[in-house]
């Protein structure tokens, strides 16, 4: 996603209870409990934008708004939980797999939108949650079950199920990036994070060590999925096998930044799901919870070498409230002993939390040495001409180029740390 705004609009982190808005239909006086387990539930807040003009001309350009009615044909065929099951898995990863191999220049260019565009996925993925939810069954599908379909769903279209590690003469690499957000200001935006995640999945790098490959997951703007352990889950199993990883989202404008330190802090800006969140970033064995985290990857090198038009920066600023105050506290070079996290380099949005948990991770799977951090991109911005989403189309020139510059110089990035890490 893209996790921290602009300079001139950065608002404070946000979110711990995500509103679902799962009201359910109305029953019947005389219903049974096997009718209650049948009953759809309302769109979510995320669910209901694909109504407006913009997410519906973006599917329709990509060719993506036929996956929706196709998932919706193939639930009304499914006769049993099992069977549910296998066609939430099956079409998600197709939408996955049709999302990268867009980006990579595979398959038929269906619609005229340019293939790098991230927004079908995301709006895709909504518009099959949304079938998925207003389903009824044959069979009787309780509340938790239906979650994990859902679950499903997220999991396999955003490419966690589908991480491949290659041999060992080959370096292993991860990168993660977002959904677009701030979706109510502008609901046309994109996230260069997701870009880059779809144009990178299963690609190789050249380095003076020889190749590496990535693989890249895509993470949603939600504070509960967080708080639940959405990134734990995907990533722990992996972080032991990898060479380096990155976190990737949207940050400032005009200018790349490795952030050096994160922090344990959420401070209430709203997430795709308008809720809000504001303390400690809930995680597990709070008792040996560190205020702070610290990036391994080679930021001088990142900082020095000459990837794109973009200027990379060292981002080592910190807000915290110092040991024995009560007040928080801006510092140029980092936190001070025995402070309190108010946020990181990256702020104390989702790009902070989720680079304060993989580094987490990272440092109680007992990894020190593994080469990871995160790296916030420039706002991908629209032309000058198309800056009011009243008004404004979905795309221009400039939009297009400045994703396609953020994208690249995101791969050498990429490239340039695995091989200072060597």
């Amino acid at each position: 996603m893209t996790h921290q705004l602009p300079a001139t609009a950065r608002p404070g982190l946000g979110g711990m209870a995500l509103l679902l808005v799962l009201a359910g239909s109305a029953l019947p006086a005389a219903a049974t409990p096997a009718d209650t387990t049948r009953t759809p539930t309302a769109a979510t807040v995320e669910e209901q934008r694909l109504d407006r003009a913009a997410p519906r001309e973006i599917l329709r350009r990509s060719g993506f708004d036929a996956l929706a009615p196709r998932f919706e044909r193939a639930l009304k065929h499914t006769k049993s939980y099992a069977q549910a099951e296998r066609t939430v898995t099956r079409h998600a990863s197709a939408l996955w797999q049709r999302a990268v191999g867009r980006a990579q220049g595979r398959g038929p260019a269906t619609g005229d939108l340019s293939r790098g565009d991230d927004r079908p996925l995301y709006w895709a993925r909504l518009a099959l949650s949304r079938e998925l939810r207003a389903w009824t069954p044959r069979f009787d599908l309780d509340d938790e079950r239906r979650g994990a379909l859902h679950t499903a769903l997220e999991t396999a279209s955003r490419g966690q199920s589908d991480i491949r590690h290659p041999g060992h003469r080959t370096k292993r690499v991860l990168v993660t990036g977002f959904d677009p957000f701030t979706l109510d200001r502008d609901v046309r935006i994109g996230n260069p994070s997701g870009a880059s995640a779809l144009a990178l999945d299963g690609t190789l790098v050249r380095t003076a060590d020889g190749p590496a490959r990535i693989e890249t997951v895509v993470f949603p703007v939600r504070w509960a999925d967080f708080a639940e352990g959405a990134v734990e889950r995907a990533l722990a199993r992996q972080l032991p096998h990898l060479d380096l990883f990155t976190t990737v989202s949207q940050g400032r404008q005009g200018r790349f930044d490795v952030e050096r330190t994160n922090g344990a802090w959420r401070g209430g800006f709203a997430d795709n799901q308008n809720a809000s969140s504001t303390g400690l970033v809930p995680v597990a064995d709070p008792a040996t919870q560190p205020q702070w985290t610290s990036t391994t990857l080679p930021y001088r090198q990142l900082t020095e070498a000459d990837t794109g038009r973009f200027p990379v920066y060292d981002n080592t600023e910190v807000t915290e409230i110092p040991a024995g105050g009560t007040q928080p506290v801006t510092r140029p070079d980092g936190p001070t002993p025995g402070s309190a996290a108010r946020a990181g380099g990256g702020g104390d949005y989702l790009s902070n939390e989720i680079a304060y948990r993989v580094t987490l991770l990272r440092d109680r799977l007992g990894l020190p040495d593994l080469p990871g951090g995160h790296l916030h991109t420039p706002v991908l911005q629209f032309g000058a001409a198309n800056t009011d989403p009243r008004t404004g189309t979905v795309t221009d020139a400039e939009f297009e180029r400045n994703r396609a510059d953020i994208v690249d110089q995101v791969r050498e990035l990429v490239r340039t740390a695995v091989g200072a890490a060597d």
